[in-house]
């Protein structure tokens, strides 16, 4: 299977977990009169919203190289993960503005509804599912090198979460009455802090990658140490390293012995590519710059 086709099934999967999830905790949250079941419900179908802005943006990615874009789709893809990345930070400021505005209206005297038992239930399922979809979606993100896949996992952990929050807050108040209905709010604030944080790294992230910054540091030794294996070429120099999407792209300027024949040099610069790329990926873009060898500032013929 494709890797298109890997993260298409995921997210799929995903986007029929979230559509049954945002049915029943509408519902759920009608019903049973809870107002932070309905909240739970709106996070659930921003989750559905994120699932077709990753179906649609790595589509996009996946077109091969034209005319108008040699360097690929790639970035399609970080822009994804910069969209979902925006989403969390917007639900994780909801949730955290509502929790906030509750516990000061029941510290200023007002009655927090009593919520039923459907709505408990309804969390408990949503918990479990989510989890379940989360683990599968970062599994599979993690084998393909897909950040926006990533992103996308961690916006259905935060549903899990925000769900806990949710139940530990119904069951708080069906165990111990009404006064204790104030633990709803309060770990919705918790829960939405640690949603924040992690939508302010993913945005973090993806930024960078659009702001061509290079590949981590022990990606560029591991450059450097296969370029060591060669005897032949030497001095590597102005080594440039960036993301494009989920495919590398690595320039360096080498140095060989003047007085080696073109089809040589050629023979070696091909053997060096087939390497990076048995190691960093079959759609890695390389390009190397041959030079001869320098002494005091002057090219040696040989």
């Amino acid at each position: 299977m494709t890797r298109e086709k890997e993260i298409i099934r995921i997210t799929l999967w995903g986007s029929v977990v979230n559509v049954a999830l945002t049915a029943l905790k509408f519902v759920a949250g009608i019903i049973g009169c809870s107002a932070a079941m309905i909240a739970d419900a709106v996070h659930s179908l921003s989750d559905l919203l994120t699932d077709f802005v990753v179906l649609l943006f790595v589509k996009i990615s996946s077109r091969p190289a034209d005319s108008e874009h040699p360097y690929g789709h790639g970035k399609y893809e970080t822009l994804a993960t910069t969209i979902v990345a925006i989403a969390l930070l917007v639900a994780g400021g909801v949730l955290a503005a509502e929790g906030v505005q509750k516990i000061v209206s029941a510290q200023h005297g007002a009655e927090l509804v009593m919520p039923g038992r459907i709505a408990l239930w309804a969390a408990l399922i949503s918990i479990a599912a989510k989890e379940i979809i989360y683990w599968l979606t970062v599994h599979v993100s993690r084998r393909v090198n897909s950040p926006a896949l990533e992103a996308n996992a961690w916006h259905h952990r935060t549903d899990a979460l925000s769900s806990v929050a949710t139940a530990v807050g119904i069951g708080g108040a069906l165990l111990f009455g009404g006064q204790w209905a104030i633990l709803d709010p309060i770990a919705a604030v918790l829960v939405s802090i640690f949603i924040i944080v992690t939508a302010g790294k993913l945005l973090h992230e993806a930024v960078q990658d659009l702001m061509e910054k290079r590949l981590p540091e022990e990606v560029e030794q591991q450059i450097r140490e296969i370029v060591a294996q060669d005897s032949e070429m030497s001095e590597m120099h102005h080594l440039r390293t960036r993301r494009v999407g989920n495919v590398y792209s690595i320039e360096m300027h080498l140095r060989m012995h003047g007085n080696v024949s073109l089809y040589e040099a050629h023979r070696h610069s091909v053997l060096l590519e087939q390497k990076l790329r048995e190691r960093f990926g079959a759609a890695t873009m390389i390009t190397i710059h041959l030079e001869p060898l320098k002494a005091n500032g002057v090219y040696l013929p040989d």
